[in-house]
């Protein structure tokens, strides 16, 4: 059970600004002033109108300036215009939830407008048509004058029945689960990043991944690793050297601090000992492609198998908000940005010395300083394509 379930019982959230620092740690970019609630007032319920879309409006919960009446807070936003889109299939909701011009940033690269997004999830719908959509959580920040940010992590479930990109329906159940981080504002949802897990999803249906993977990064309008939109991270450009995080800049627990550090420390440092000093002993992880593990030795495992795949990685945190409290804990989203090259053994066997780009969606969730549970998503099939795909990459 996450914070935000087991602390529903609490009060309308007090709010608290993030801290606009004179200058960004290096391995960060700074995403803005954004007021993070700090507790769990507004927090994901079980059972919080997802089999009820369309009950009457209830009472607002928070400010919804520009929101339709019938959502009591972006949590309820969020939950039930999934549920309404997905499971009770009226897709053209899309068009008075997403802004005209809105970018999607999924496995396949960047798409700009509302009607890529019809399109896929109509393909979507129609090879999973009794597809559920359960809310696990939802982490937010934000207010209706800032715009809001959330991060939305749900487990689907169904089977593959209808046709779709990878072939005739295989009848096999599907369970697997997806992160979609939105920019929201005015009841319209301008950008989202979002990433489906889609080797898992491969797996469960019997397809072959490696094969798939080939066959995508072959694809007509693959982008090529020098068109896409994620630019090389500092830890690459000119051969430099991963500096020492500082030292923060005052005394207490600070959760952004700490989520930058760590990021550096593993990734640009390969100061694996890192995770040592902020996971729980008893931490629970849940990886891409539905990895699961438990304990320090295990999320070390993990970052350890990308170093040794990706020798030169370099990470950068584009993103981090958050929820809660020292007393309650911390539920914190970080988007984060990766490039390197294969040169080494670890998760994708014989090096092929192409460089690829990464990104990922972690969800920490923070008790007495300490992170006890992390769910973390990268577009690993995207990977795979860029690996795997026959011709010659251009310069």
């Amino acid at each position: 059970m996450t914070k935000a379930e087991q602390n529903h019982e609490v009060a309308a959230p007090a709010t608290a600004k993030a801290d606009t620092r004179p200058s960004t740690p290096p391995g960060t970019m700074a995403p803005g002033r954004r007021t993070m609630p700090a507790d769990y007032g507004i927090s994901l319920r079980p059972g919080y109108g997802a089999d009820a879309p369309n009950v009457k409006p209830g009472e607002r919960r928070q400010s919804l300036r520009g929101f339709e009446d019938t959502y009591t807070d972006i949590v309820d936003y969020i939950v039930r215009i999934t549920h309404r889109i997905w499971e009770d299939q009226d897709v053209g909701y899309i068009y008075d939830t997403y802004s005209p011009g809105c970018r999607l940033y999924d496995d396949s690269g960047v798409h700009f407008g509302v009607e890529q997004l019809v399109h896929g999830t109509m393909q979507s719908i129609n090879a999973f048509p009794d597809c559920r959509h359960y809310a696990d959580d939802v982490i937010w920040a934000g207010t209706d004058e800032e715009g809001f940010v959330t991060s939305h992590r749900a487990i689907n479930i169904g089977h593959n029945t209808g046709p779709w990109r990878w072939g005739q329906p295989t009848g096999r159940k599907l369970e697997t689960w997806v992160i979609a981080n939105c920019v929201v504002r005015d009841n319209e949802i301008y950008e989202e990043w979002v990433l489906y897990n889609t080797a898992a999803k491969l797996q469960q249906l019997g397809i072959d991944v490696l094969a798939a993977a080939r066959e995508f990064g072959n694809g007509i309008g693959f982008p090529t690793l020098s068109e896409r939109p994620f630019a090389e991270v500092d830890r690459i450009e000119g051969g430099r050297k991963p500096l020492p995080y500082p030292a923060p800049e005052r005394p207490g627990f600070d959760v952004e601090y700490e989520v930058c550090r760590l990021f550096h420390d593993v990734y640009n440092r390969r100061d694996l000992s890192a995770v040592d000093r902020i996971y729980a002993p008893t931490v629970r992880w849940h990886g891409t492609t539905n990895r699961t593990g438990y304990g320090r030795s295990d999320v070390r495992g993990m970052a350890r198998n990308l170093l040794a795949t990706f020798p030169d990685l370099g990470v950068r945190v584009d993103e981090v908000y958050w929820m809660g409290n020292e007393s309650d804990g911390f539920s914190v989203s970080v988007r984060w940005t990766g490039a390197g090259t294969h040169r080494g053994y670890g998760l994708y066997g014989e090096p092929t010395g192409r460089r690829v780009h990464l990104w990922g969606i972690s969800q920490l969730y923070f008790a007495q300083g300490r992170i006890v549970e992390e769910w973390s998503l990268f577009n690993e099939f995207d990977v795979l394509a860029q690996l795997l795909r026959d011709e010659p990459e251009r310069g």
